[in-house]
């Protein structure tokens, strides 16, 4: 590790290697982020002498550093420590870090494909489609993906409800909870007491689960009636919710192919209503137009 490199090779250092090498010990997360030139700029020194001071160090260069001192973070998996494995293997500039999104959204993607996932989602479907309701719970991150289900469920004339608060205004969210309802819990990583609260309030009132969440996450898929393995990119890396949300945009259609009157019908007053919208705007401007003309 770091560390001890460091240790046996700082007596043979120059003081000017030296006085890199120690910024480099005391500000690790900043190194995992940041140019050979922004940290010749931390430090007081060029660049050059950046990058040579890693090479004295016995790394190839400031990605053999960053990716030793990603290792160094070991097995915790906070936020912050995603984003510092994330940035350090896309040390090569933006061009790398978008193509590793791709690469991540495309084997998402691909998840999605399994016989097993398809063969989950049919499920899903069927389970939700049943429902004279369907409950979306998200907390964190997937708390904005749930509201936005929740809105293309109102176009699908669908019945809904959002669970995504926290404590006693969850509480509150789940005062109406039925045995007609279904849910759709997003939970990724360890159950939070809130998910585990939804899961045993549905399991009182015999609530369906249909659940979203890691492949390798059984916490609780055990209180589901179907689990959906999806993704959220590489393990100990940065989440991304692409995979996510085309698994909800797969439940979507499916649920519109199930039955497409509600969803026609809602689109049809939809339209209605921007129309209506539309014409009281131009009224209210023809009228505020012959009144400057008095």
């Amino acid at each position: 590790m770091f560390g001890n490199r460091y240790a046996r090779r700082r007596d043979a250092l120059s003081p000017a290697f030296q006085r890199v090498a120690a910024f480099i010990d005391a500000h690790r997360p900043i190194v995992m982020t940041s140019s050979a030139i922004e940290l010749a700029r931390r430090i007081g020194t060029s660049d050059a002498t950046v990058v040579r001071a890693v090479q004295a160090l016995g790394f190839d260069g400031l990605r053999d550093l960053r990716s030793e001192l990603a290792a160094s973070f070991g097995p915790r998996n906070a936020p912050i420590d995603n984003l510092q494995r994330t940035l350090a293997e896309a040390s090569h500039g933006i061009e790398a870090a978008l193509d590793g999104v791709l690469e991540a959204g495309m084997s998402g993607l691909e998840a999605l494909r399994t016989h097993a996932v398809r063969r989950s989602l049919l499920e899903a479907v069927r389970i939700l489609h049943a429902a004279q309701r369907i409950v979306v719970f998200g907390l964190g991150p997937t708390a904005h993906i749930a509201a936005y289900f929740t809105a293309r469920l109102r176009r699908k004339g669908r019945r809904y409800a959002l669970l995504d608060r926290t404590g006693a205004g969850l509480a509150d969210q789940l005062l109406d909870l039925s045995p007609t309802d279904a849910i759709l819990m997003m939970a990724y990583g360890k159950p939070c007491l809130e998910a585990e609260l939804v899961a045993a309030e549905a399991r009182r009132h015999r609530i369906p689960i249909v659940l979203v969440t890691g492949p390798d996450e059984t916490g609780i898929a055990r209180h589901a009636k179907v689990t959906l393995a999806v993704p959220r990119g590489q393990s100990e890396r940065v989440a991304l919710y692409g995979a996510t949300v085309s698994c909800l945009e797969m439940l979507l259609l499916g649920l519109a192919a199930s039955d497409p009157r509600p969803a026609i019908a809602t689109l049809a007053e939809l339209e209605r209503l921007r129309h209506a919208t539309r014409h009281r705007r131009r009224d209210k401007q023809n009228e505020q137009e012959r009144s400057e003309e008095q």
